[in-house]
């Protein structure tokens, strides 16, 4: 877990999404990473390689330093080399 939000700035994370319906039903998985432009307590923003940005909670205990080596997202085969830091959520969906 990162100390503190400066220690995010430039940083690579990828992010692990789990969706549940309201009733706890699996939906889906979603994957997506990019370098970390946002960090402080309001949120936590990635802008990823094609531009889009995408924000997190700011919630620093669920971010984990990632192990060395390839990560390959499912739903695209895409390989992430090396990323700093982890994240991952459970969504529920609203009906």
């Amino acid at each position: 877990m990162p100390e503190s939000y400066d220690e995010l700035m430039g940083k690579v994370l990828l992010i692990g999404l789990s969706y549940y319906s309201q009733g706890g039903k699996f939906i889906e998985d979603k994957q997506l990473y990019g370098r970390v432009t946002v960090a402080c307590e309001s949120c936590i923003t990635i802008t990823q390689a094609n531009g889009e940005e995408f924000s997190i909670p700011p919630d620093l205990s669920a971010i984990e330093i990632a192990a060395p080596g390839d990560y390959t997202l499912h739903s695209t085969n895409e390989v992430v080399r090396n990323p700093d830091y982890l994240a991952r959520y459970n969504v529920t969906l609203p009906e």
